[in-house]
């Protein structure tokens, strides 16, 4: 069998299975009350997955090197735009300064 015709089989088929799990949970929550502890665990899913992409962004320099040193300009900025989002809650405040923060730390840095 041809490898594109192989590789796009296999690509709908992932995207008919992701759709199908997907529909699945909306269907069935549509006709039955969602259990009160899975409703409070989907509350920090979109926390978890913005910390696992954020994260690995900000302290690895390199693929399997991690800095967490003061000449990491993106941790510098990451902390400077976290303590001034829990101090003052204003998203496009911490982007400005976070953005700010870190153009200055590489410039500084070299």
């Amino acid at each position: 069998m041809d490898k594109s015709l192989v590789l796009w089989a296999v690509t709908l088929a992932v995207g008919a299975l992701n759709f199908a799990s997907r529909l699945s949970f909306i269907a069935w929550f549509s006709r039955n009350e969602m259990p009160p502890l899975l409703a409070r665990a989907l509350h920090h899913v979109p926390v978890a997955m913005l910390t696992a992409i954020a994260v690995p962004a900000v302290v690895f320099i390199a693929p399997a090197t991690l800095d967490l040193s003061w000449r990491n300009p993106r941790l510098i900025a990451a902390l400077m735009a976290a303590a001034l989002a829990w101090w003052r809650r204003s998203t496009v405040l911490t982007m400005a300064v976070g953005m700010s923060t870190l153009w200055l730390t590489r410039w500084l840095l070299g």
